[in-house]
Order: structure tokens, then sequence, then C-alpha cells
């Protein structure tokens, strides 16, 4: 067994590299680049049951050391994924589907179609949704804990992951809150809300006024919230946000993740992923470390 294989809930990764929704496709055109089979596993573009077109543009901005992005979850849809992507994913790595919705309905019907066909279950509950009025799902513990619960009755094979928003009052209530309704890991953190302008327009520079928040400049904020949400509940934790070497990963694990998710520095840099996976290996290496599991919330507070 390779010193840096994982397992979640009963599903191997090769490595504890995943690639973060949205930012990595399919897979298909980082392929073109190097092997994906090189990575620890995908989370799929979000998906939805009927195909999107996204958000009108301008939909993605720069600020200092992050992006913003509204993209609006364009995407192909369910029905589509399994035709002509699903197959060609998993000959390639591990899968761990994204599963977005307008209504609660929608969660529990894409979860049910996708059971015991996708190696892991990653709800995406940061979109606004119907049943909250608009707001996301991610919000309000009470929320959080009846889409999960109601996810999980629809799924018979496949283990879930709740994927948490850190726009919330308390990161450790969410993630317990998943944890009631019988999510079996949590991911985190999914995007900050933010703004940039354009000051000679006197304008948000995205046509969506708002965006989600990620890369680099975000990962002190996600690295406290994923060491608070792992010392809260007795789930495993996939911990992301503003990961762009293996030290940033390394760290993401001492804080308490058993794996990491790597999503905007594949914008900034194409091979960020193998790279990452090698730096692991090397800092695993000058340390004497036999199994990378062995660093997992091993994070000492002064």
């Amino acid at each position: 067994m390779s010193k840096l294989s994982v397992n979640i809930c009963g599903v191997s990764f090769k490595n504890p590299v995943i690639a973060a929704s949205g930012t990595f496709g399919f897979g298909r055109e980082y392929n073109e680049l190097y092997d994906i089979s090189s990575v620890g596993g995908v989370s799929t573009k979000g998906l939805t049951l009927e195909s999107r077109p996204g958000n009108p543009v301008p939909r993605i901005a720069e600020g200092k050391s992050v992006i913003l992005n509204a993209v609006g979850l364009q995407n192909p849809g369910v029905e589509e994924f399994v035709k002509n992507d699903l197959d060609w994913l998993k000959g390639k790595t591990t899968v761990i589907a994204n599963v977005a919705g307008r209504t609660l309905e929608d969660y529990e019907n894409i979860c049910a179609r996708l059971d015991g066909l996708v190696d892991m279950m990653e709800l995406n509950i940061s979109c606004p949704n119907v049943r909250a009025g608009g707001m996301a799902l991610g919000i309000k513990p009470q929320n959080v804990e009846e889409v999960t619960r109601l996810c999980k009755g629809a799924l018979k094979k496949t283990p879930l992951i709740v994927k948490l928003s850190p726009n919330v009052e308390s990161i450790a209530t969410n993630a317990q809150a998943a944890q009631r309704g019988g999510a079996d890991c949590i991911s985190l953190i999914n995007t900050l809300t933010g703004m940039v302008v354009d000051i000679e327009r006197r304008r948000p520079i995205i046509a969506n006024n708002t965006g989600g928040v990620s890369g680099a400049g975000i990962m002190p904020i996600a690295l406290r919230m994923v060491y608070e949400a792992a010392h809260a509940v007795n789930i495993p934790v996939i911990g992301m946000g503003g990961i762009t070497c293996g030290n940033d990963a390394i760290a993401f694990m001492m804080a308490g993740a058993c794996a990491v998710q790597v999503g905007t520095s594949n914008f900034t840099d194409s091979y960020s992923i193998p790279r990452i996976v090698r730096e692991m290996d090397e800092w695993l290496d000058r340390h004497g470390i036999k199994d990378v599991n062995e660093i997992v919330n091993t994070l000492q507070l002064n």
C-alpha cells in the first residue's frame, strides 16, 4: 500500500489530493495535459437535474490572492453526465458526484439516480434554494440537517459527503447538524461571499454583483474552520480552501482533515495536483513518515 493512500468511509483514494468541484470539469480537459489517474479523486462539476447555462458574463473576476466566481452551476445535467462522462471518469480515478439543486426534491432525486454509480456523493448546499426562501440550505443548521437526512435516505450504496458553507454563524454547529442528519463525511469550506468593484464604472465587475471567493487568500480562514469542524464531529473531514502546495495540504491534514481538495490552484497552475502530491510525498520522506494518515489531527495548539 502506498504511503499516500487514504480510505474514507470505505472508499479508497490512491492519494489524499482530490480535484475540487467546479475547477476540474469532468476531468477530460486536464487529461490532455497529464494522466489524471495520478489524481486521488475528482469531485465533479456541480450536477443539477436539468442542464443549466449558468449566469450572465462577466462571471469571474480577480481579487488580491483570490478569485471570485458566479458561474451559476453551468452543467449538462445529470443524465448527460451519466451518458457521456461517468464511465470514462470511473476508469481514471475515484469519482465524487457533486450535487446541487433548487429544491429538496432535486437533491433527493439526483442522489437516488446516482446511487451505486459513483464512489461518493457530495452535497453542494451553498446555492440559493427554494425551500430556504432563496437562501442557501447550508446557512441554517436545521436546513443542513433536513437536506442531509433526506439525501441519506435516498442512498443505499453510496457514502454521503456534505459540503459546508463558511457563510454561517458557527461552522461547528453546522458540522454537527450534518452529522445528525446522517452524513458519512463533511467537506469544507465552500466559497466565501465577496465583491470586487470597477471604480471607473462604479459597478461590481461580476454581472451577478457578488461571487464566491476562493484562492490562496482564504486559506487561514478555511484552515481554522476545518480545525473547528473536525473537532466538533466524529466523522471524516475533507479540507479545502486556498491550497497551493504540499505544505498547505499537510497543514489541513494536521488540523484534522483526512484528505484535501484543490480548486483554484488548478487555474493558476494546471499541473497543481500532481505537483502537490509529489511535494507531500517528499515532505513525508524528509520526516521519515511511512503513512500519510499518521499526520491527521496532530496539530498541537499553543
